[in-house]
């Protein structure tokens, strides 16, 4: 059996994939993979996601220069989520969110209220031209 048949693709062709740092363990991204994506990713060890508003293949890094070298690739217990572990190049602390942030997940509840826990690390406008 091809790998890629052991996983639970859902009515689209795609599956979830969380991106962790390998290094410190921070999750810094969710995003979808289809079966190309996720044979490019094995294939050549960074990350390739699939693009849904694009309806296309996406190479992270490709305008932003913020490549995720992937080192371990997983598959949870049911087979319909695939975790990366990563290390984030392009800027120092990594950056992984199109907000310009370390990690996607920047917002945290308090008080009945999402606060901005993160900062900017680089000006969106400057990376995405």
């Amino acid at each position: 059996m091809d790998w890629l048949d052991a996983v639970k693709w859902d009515e689209q062709g795609l599956v979830p994939v969380i991106a962790q740092e390998a290094a410190t363990g921070d999750v810094l991204m969710f995003a979808w993979m289809n079966r190309e994506a996720l044979h490019k990713t094995a294939e050549l060890g960074r990350a390739v996601y699939y693009s849904r508003s694009r309806r296309k293949l996406w190479f992270k890094g490709e305008e932003s220069g913020h490549v995720q070298t992937v080192h371990d690739i997983r598959l949870d217990c049911d087979n319909d989520v695939v975790l990366l572990k990563v290390t984030q190049l392009g800027h120092e602390p990594g950056i992984a969110c199109h907000t310009g942030r370390h990690s996607c997940f920047f917002q945290r509840h308090e008080n009945g209220q999402w606060v901005t826990v993160e900062p900017v690390l680089k000006d969106p406008e400057s990376i995405y031209k």
